[in-house]
């Protein structure tokens, strides 16, 4: 039947109405299932918003800072393009002497179809890369436990997109024809994919050209049409996902955890268990999911053997929704709940059974699998939201940890040491306490492991060299400093984070700080962007950004040489959540004679040093390597005198990992403010 004459375009229309009157109908089904989530509020700074779709969704910006992610853009734009056309071609359907040259002009017209030839051709040679880096070069990152499901599907998808082309080209190869020494048809030589395929029919009689183009428009309009209603059961459900959740993406600091209300009287939990009592934007991260593994191929836990892969928590997640949720509607549109099977999805227990215990302590919350999402899956927080109902509701953690807590409840610091020791560290040096001398214009919050842990104590009394050096106004509250509790909230326990968190800023509020300065990147992100929440209202420096501020306004000059060949790593809580990478390599760079080389996982894509998330005071028992090990590894590599870190944390770890291989005489790690103050004392000497 020729397209756009009765009673073509009847069942066209029919046709067309039916498959998205049913695509509508599944998309508003996962939109209900969406709604099964608890709320939250993402609907501020609609500009910024609006601006992140046009640089990540329309510029692939995330896509495309790997090599691979080029395939994916021609892959993108050649489906918009295709869209565009398919406009067209549907209106054809309607009425057959519709074309956009009519309306449009021949001038865009031709542009219009060079364009789709171009970016056509593009995604036929993406595709082809596609199915060999699958078949072929079989990365890891693309593997799942039903591999044969899962390359079936891609199979599936890539198939129809190139029979979508291969027809689009077939069908414009004949129009080409049918327009030559035609007045009332138009079509533009520049579209030189489809008239350089116009040669497959050439000698053909206008009747069997017509014959081919119905052929080729059916069959075009059918797989485009089959493919929508394809998309919500397939793997490319991030089709409709990916959009709305780079759109509704966190603006803020990716380093903030929510706030848990401990007060509601109505919560029956605290934490999440069941699937739905995540948010809705927490459940919409699991239809954006694009299954590209760039969040597991960047996961220390993974990548060292751990039982976990950020990519497969959300494929699960995802499934388990997608049935669960199903439920759990059937439910709320029936009179009885009853009917339910008791061993089906609604069974499950979303810890245990979807997501293993393992798993969920596996997470060291770098934040390499969100820096590294292209569609902005925040993972970390649905780790840590299911960390805090174990904590909190079942007291279900390992007993190093049991300990650990107990310490805090007590003396306010991991180690259980006398809280009145704290300020201990500072005899002798030229630093006083806020109750001495409350006139200064900075606080050093000198954390528990600055204060406590005697290979981080030599950073303290580095640091104070520097800022006294410097002549800062700078004074620490001693004894009467308390725990920040970053390192509690990452463990799940909210409560005692957040009873940790009032008292600490009732104690600096006293004082009237404004300005605070602090050498550890956690003490530094949760001052800064979770005691918000507490009603604190400072500014807050890591000592890194303070450091290269008073170098660059020369009010520290290193003059003593130093050579040494030195690595730098960048700690996860200073890089990745809070954007601090040139500011420690200001202050390298500020030293003259040093050799600065950089590791091949750095800035964005650095490596965790294994502490963060509560892992430094965890047993690390599970996987092929110690992940504090493999980064030791990565950063021998490079021969070096010295490893450079910003973080107690990350000083600890090298040093043990350093051990663990027997380098620790030749290889020294060294906070960049003890580095600093090596140039700076040693020229004064």
């Amino acid at each position: 039947m020729q397209p756009g004459n009765f009673p073509a375009n009847v069942l066209f229309i029919l046709i067309f109405v039916a498959a998205n009157g049913f695509f509508l109908f599944t998309a508003h089904k996962l939109y209900r299932i969406l709604r099964l989530g608890k709320p939250e509020d993402r609907f501020d700074r609609i500009s910024e918003r609006i601006k992140s779709v046009a640089t990540f969704v329309l510029g692939q910006r995330r896509v495309i800072s790997e090599p691979a992610g080029w395939g994916h853009f021609f892959i993108f734009w050649g489906f918009v393009i295709i869209t565009v056309g398919s406009i067209e071609t549907f209106g054809v359907g309607i009425y057959h002497g519709f074309a956009y040259w009519k309306f449009l002009g021949k001038g865009f017209t031709s542009l219009l179809y060079l364009l789709q030839d171009l970016f056509c051709a593009a995604v036929v040679v993406a595709l082809c890369v596609a199915l060999y880096r699958r078949f072929v070069v079989k990365p890891e990152r693309l593997r799942y436990e039903d591999q044969k499901a899962t390359n079936q599907d891609a199979c599936i998808i890539i198939g129809l997109i190139l029979l979508l082309i291969v027809l689009l080209f077939g069908a414009r190869a004949v129009e080409y024809l049918l327009a030559q020494g035609e007045t009332n048809k138009y079509f533009p030589r520049l579209a030189f994919v489809s008239v350089a395929f116009s040669h497959l029919f050439a000698g053909l009689t206008k009747e069997g050209l017509q014959a081919w183009y119905s052929f080729c428009w059916w069959g075009h309009t059918v797989v485009i049409l089959g493919f929508l209603i394809y998309i919500p059961f397939s793997k490319h459900l991030h089709l409709l996902g990916a959009i709305p959740n780079v759109f509704f993406r966190r603006l803020g600091s990716v380093g903030e955890l929510s706030k848990m209300d401990l007060e509601d009287e109505t919560a029956e939990t605290y934490g999440v268990s069941r699937i739905e009592e995540f948010t809705w934007k927490q459940l919409l991260d699991l239809y954006a999911c694009t299954e590209c593994g760039r969040c597991s191929d960047n996961c220390p836990a993974t990548l060292t053997g751990k039982p976990l892969s950020p990519k497969l928590t959300i494929h699960h997640l995802k499934e388990h929704l997608q049935a669960k949720g199903k439920m759990l509607l059937a439910q709320q549109g029936a009179a009885e709940t009853d009917t339910v099977n008791p061993e089906g999805e609604l069974a499950k227990a979303l810890i245990g059974d979807i997501c293993q215990h393992d798993e969920l302590w596996s997470c060291t919350t770098c934040g390499n699998c969100i820096e590294n999402c292209p569609v902005f899956i925040e993972h970390v927080d649905k780790y840590i939201d299911m960390r805090r109902y174990l904590v909190l509701m079942e007291s279900n953690f390992s007993p190093e940890v049991q300990n650990v807590m107990r310490n805090w409840e007590t003396n306010s610091n991991p180690w259980g040491l006398g809280f009145a020791t704290r300020g201990d560290w500072a005899k002798g040096l030229p630093i006083k306490t806020l109750a001495e001398d409350s006139q200064v214009e900075y606080l050093y919050y000198v954390g528990c492991a600055g204060s406590f842990d005697e290979r981080a104590k030599k950073i303290s009394s580095a640091l104070v060299t520097l800022l006294n050096e410097a002549g800062v106004s700078v004074g620490i509250l001693g004894a009467e400093e308390k725990c920040c509790g970053e390192t509690a909230r990452r463990l799940g326990n909210e409560y005692l984070f957040q009873s940790m968190a009032t008292e600490l800023v009732e104690i600096i509020n006293s004082h009237g700080v404004k300005k605070i300065i602090t050498a550890c990147p956690h003490g530094y992100n949760c001052l800064k962007n979770e005691y918000p929440q507490f009603g604190a209202h400072w500014e807050v420096y890591h000592h890194s950004e303070f450091l290269a501020t008073l170098l660059r306004e020369g009010q520290l000059q290193p003059q003593q040489p130093m050579d040494k060949n030195l690595v730098f790593h960048d700690s996860c809580y200073l890089g990745r959540y809070n954007d601090l990478y040139e500011e420690p390599r200001t202050v390298l760079n500020s030293i003259l004679g040093l050799k600065f080389s950089e590791m091949d996982r750095s800035r964005n894509k650095a490596f965790c040093c294994g502490a963060g998330g509560g892992r430094m005071w965890m047993e690390e028992t599970l996987g092929d390597q110690k992940i504090n090990d493999a980064r030791t590894d990565q950063a021998l590599k490079l021969e070096p005198d010295i490893i450079g870190v910003c973080c107690p944390f990350c000083t600890t770890m090298f040093e043990d990992g350093l051990k663990t291989c027997d380098m620790d005489e030749k290889v020294k790690v060294y906070d960049i403010a003890e580095i600093l103050a090596q140039t700076i004392t040693s020229a004064k000497e």
